[in-house]
């Protein structure tokens, strides 16, 4: 019988003989089962190759530094639409924002002032900021999306000044700490694997030189096993599995991380990037939240997945590999976070009983008509809901919540109209006859706009 972690293993072999890669590491997390691991290939180095094995992981990194500039903006250190200028005093680009620098729309080149990867020596942050004025704006500020190492590292010394430290300190207490992140850091430690370069035309494959990138670390400095990026996989995608107390991040604001700014690519529209993460849509209500990493060497790809039948909770896959060709690396994760899903998906809780409307909401619930189309709305898991009635399965509903100090208003908190009040009427008896959702009046029959009731043909 072949089980779902032989069809996972083979997935990373199969990834590792094509792509000719010396070490594949790939590891899954999720909140049902226990950590799978999984490692094909050598160091290429005296130490064996296994979960613990370290990589570079390359702009994975910049998920970190963007996690921590969103913890500043929670605690009031900054507002995204802030110029950067404001709280670094920089000699050109000043003006660009935060939040155009987090979703790579500001229009800054890509590296820093110089070659910096024919010498590979990254300036220190001193030299960065000096040589602010010497890097162009390549493009119009918000006319589209342009990837920039150069304004990751600006956000990271952004962090660093706001909170009295380097980058890496803030990040290992602030971040990794709390995580339990351990084998995660800017350096490699003692069981870092070689990164190759393989030549295209036969088997030789030559280590790449080791590079440290001084002031643009925040945005591809990092090192880490595949077990932990599997863990801040998961985080990204469930932050309440493995945060429930919000010590890192809470909730609403991965929510806000998560929400598409810009796509990456016009034609195609296969993924987009929200605040420092890149997304990935599967299909059927399913996206994979995270980032690629690239360095010379290593190659990284570290995804969380939401949504879906069968998704389980806290799901999160990382495949790092020693090799700057093995481009096999980007496409794995979404294969096997795909096919755990299919082959082992999560249990389907069963279905209780739970406590009803509350009284004053018993005659809200039903189906109600709103600009010629039909909707239900119902009592679920303690809150108000609307669905469309023609709506798929998978879609999910409008959740309201109530307002605490006007008893027949609500705010719609998830779903359609997100943000917008559902105001109840009622009658001299209290029955609810209609109510006005983002202002659009809902009544118990189909009306035209102006009052005419199919029902009654009046």
């Amino acid at each position: 019988m072949i089980t779902v972690h032989d069809r996972l293993g083979r997935m990373v072999a199969q990834a590792q003989a094509q792509g000719r890669i010396p070490a594949v590491s790939a590891a899954l997390h999720r909140a049902d089962r226990p950590l799978w691991t999984c490692t094909v290939g050598g160091t290429g180095n005296d130490t064996p190759l296994g979960p613990e094995t370290v990589f570079r992981i390359g702009s994975v990194t910049k998920t970190f530094t963007s996690v921590l500039v969103l913890q500043c903006r929670d605690e009031g250190l900054l507002d995204l639409d802030d110029p950067i200028g404001r709280h670094l005093d920089l000699p050109a680009h000043g003006e660009l924002t935060v939040r155009r620098l987090l979703s790579h729309t500001a229009g800054l080149q890509r590296e820093p002032h110089g070659d910096v990867w024919d010498t590979l020596r990254a300036p220190g942050v001193d030299q960065l900021l000096a040589d602010l004025h010497r890097v162009e704006r390549v493009l119009p500020t918000g006319r589209r999306y342009h990837y920039s190492n150069l304004g990751m590292a600006l956000l990271g010394e952004l962090v660093a000044r706001l909170r009295g430290g380097t980058w890496a300190e803030v990040l290992a207490e602030r971040v990794l700490a709390p995580l339990g992140l351990t084998a995660t850091s800017p350096t490699p430690g003692q069981r870092a694997a070689t990164g190759f370069l393989v030549d295209a035309y036969s088997d030789e494959a030559r280590p790449e030189p080791p590079t440290d990138f001084g002031a643009v670390a925040p945005a591809a400095q990092l090192w880490s096993t595949a077990t932990d990026m599997a863990r801040w996989a998961a985080f990204l995608a469930d932050p309440a599995a493995l945060d429930p107390t919000g010590a890192v991040l809470a909730p609403a604001t991965l929510d806000e991380m998560r929400w598409p700014l810009t796509t990456t690519d016009e034609t195609l529209w296969a993924a987009g990037f929200g605040l420092g993460l890149i997304l990935v849509p599967q299909g059927q209500r399913v996206v994979h939240v995270g980032h690629d990493g690239a360095m010379p060497g290593f190659l990284a790809a570290v995804y969380g997945r939401r949504g879906g039948d069968g998704t389980a909770g806290a799901m999160g896959c990382a495949v790092l590999g020693s090799a700057g060709t093995g481009v096999e690396v980007f496409d794995l994760p979404h294969r096997l976070l795909a096919a755990a899903t299919e082959h082992d998906p999560a249990d389907i809780a069963p279905w209780r009983p739970g406590e009803p409307a509350p009284d004053h909401l018993r005659g809200v619930l039903g189906r109600w008509w709103g600009e010629g189309f039909e909707y239900v709305f119902s009592w679920h898991d303690g809150t108000l809901r609307a669905r469309g009635a023609d709506d798929p399965a998978g879609r999910p509903p409008a959740v309201f919540a109530p307002l605490p100090d006007r008893p027949d208003v609500f705010r719609t908190v998830a779903g359609r109209e997100v943000g917008e009040l559902l105001r109840l009427t009622r009658d001299e008896r209290g029955v609810v006859v209609r109510m006005h959702w983002a202002t659009y009046r809902f009544t118990r029959a189909q009306e035209t706009f102006d009052g005419y009731d199919f029902r009654t043909g009046s």
